[in-house]
């Protein structure tokens, strides 16, 4: 069994927090988290230390990785990340704060923890309304501080992301959450279906997780949109247009979502396609995805369009990707990832059916590719 214990998180860090709790309480920080000794335990058996606040209790996920600098706030409130302990591997996490709730990308984080190296409990920020520790602790999601996020996500990369818990240094799990047997996509998605926008086109946007930026990016178009959940059948309904959202897990959960749009193809009318979008399209057409190592989780993924030979960087976070050997042959890859050359966007030769793996909407993370809402609509 390996232990991880870096002199930065088992000596420096603890004197650090101690240092910390007289400078806050000397501020008059009537908010500071009592901090106790506390681990994170993957189910391969290595351990990593760091603080937990004293009374949050063991926090069981799929950790995983994002690279990004900045869009803490967007990250953990992307339905993407249900089910899933978030490691951000920049070294300071809140130092910005928290923004008002209409600028989330949901009404609540999804993630089910988070790993930091250091967490900042005092902002500065004009749009900050909260710190961003308060704001975990009103929102009940765990979190551990002071941990090596290097060595963690070293580990990941090399052996891929793997279930894991957060807890305190005296607890030891026997088992663990099996993050892709569960339907995460049937928990994020809506209810019941919604209408919102005016228009002469309708669109319907099929809720898998879907992240409120997209909402914001389709609705600078005049059209209608009606958002569905997952399972709802509109094949039968009139609509100029169909978006399939991003959203958590194994897309092969999702067989309601991809016999409905099965249907739906056969009408001959465009489809687009975001992120987990992409895989369920694939899969429509009969196509096959699997599961990469430790996914695509930042917001300077480097892609090419094939058709121009122009790169992006693009905005991504998802765990699953297209087997390209499998498409159909009246079926072409339009992008690919130029890290690891994984499938980014496919597209029917003829037919307007389109689908982009990366996020188009950024939020956080560079608009280059937004012209992809205007290639939808014009297609409408």
């Amino acid at each position: 069994m390996i232990k991880y214990i870096p002199i930065s998180t088992s000596v420096l860090s603890q004197k650090m927090v101690k240092l910390r709790e007289f400078v806050y309480i000397f501020l008059g920080n009537i908010n500071y988290m009592k901090m106790v000794p506390g681990k994170i335990t993957l189910e391969t058996g290595e351990f990593f230390f760091g603080q937990i606040p004293e009374s949050q209790q063991s926090c069981f996920g799929e950790i995983v990785f994002s690279t990004g600098m900045v869009g803490y706030v967007e990250s953990l409130t992307d339905p993407s990340y249900a089910g899933q302990i978030l490691t951000f591997t920049y070294p300071l996490i809140g130092n910005y704060g928290v923004s008002d709730p209409s600028s989330w990308e949901s009404k609540k984080i999804h993630a089910k923890g988070v790993i930091m190296s250091e967490i900042e409990h005092h902002y500065s920020n004009h749009s900050a309304t909260r710190s961003f520790p308060n704001w975990l602790e009103e929102q009940g999601i765990p979190f551990i501080t002071g941990v090596d996020t290097r060595a963690l996500t070293a580990r990941l990369r090399v052996s891929g992301v793997t279930p894991g818990v957060i807890s305190r240094q005296d607890v030891n799990p026997k088992e663990f959450e099996d993050f892709s047997g569960i339907h995460w996509v049937k928990q994020v998605s809506i209810k019941k279906p919604e209408i919102m926008g005016e228009g002469e086109k309708e669109v319907i946007v099929v809720d898998c997780g879907i992240k409120e930026n997209i909402i914001r990016c389709l609705s600078q178009y005049p059209i209608r949109i009606k958002r569905v959940p997952y399972d709802y059948d509109y094949s039968n309904e009139s609509f100029d247009g169909v978006f399939i959202s991003n959203g958590p897990g194994d897309p092969m959960h999702c067989k309601e979502t991809i016999a409905i749009l099965k249907k739906v193809l056969l009408k001959k009318k465009p489809v687009f396609g975001i992120c987990l979008g992409t895989q369920l399209l694939a899969l429509a057409v009969n196509a096959k995805t699997y599961k990469l190592p430790f996914g695509h989780r930042s917001h300077n993924q480097p892609c090419m369009d094939l058709t121009s030979e122009r790169c992006y960087l693009t905005s991504q976070n998802h765990s699953y990707a297209v087997d390209e050997k499998t498409l159909p042959a009246d079926w072409e890859v339009t992008f690919r990832n130029l890290n690891d050359q994984s499938v980014e966007g496919i597209a029917h030769k003829q037919l307007p059916f389109f689908a982009v793996q990366f996020h188009p909407e950024a939020a956080p993370g560079p608009c280059d590719t937004q012209w992809l809402f205007k290639k939808f609509y014009e297609l409408l």
